[in-house]
C-alpha cells in the first residue's frame, strides 16, 4: 500500500481525533483539580491541529 501526502494527512487527523478524546476524557475522569481543566483544553487543542490536517488534504 502506497502512502501518498492525501493518506498521511487522513492517518494524522484520526490519531490526532483519537488522541484529543483520550485526552478529554483524561481531563474529564480522572484529574479533579485545576490539571484537568490543562488536559482538556490541550484535547481541543488537537481537536483544532486535526481539523486542520483535514483541511490540508488535496491542498497540499
Amino acid at each position: 500500500m502506497a502512502m501518498n501526502k492525501n493518506t498521511v494527512l487522513a492517518w494524522a487527523t484520526w490519531i490526532m481525533i483519537f488522541v484529543g478524546l483520550g485526552l478529554i476524557a483524561l481531563g474529564a475522569f480522572r484529574y479533579d483539580e485545576v490539571a484537568g481543566w490543562g488536559f482538556a483544553s490541550v484535547g481541543i487543542g488537537f481537536f483544532a491541529i486535526a481539523w486542520v490536517f483535514n483541511a490540508l488534504k488535496g491542498r497540499v
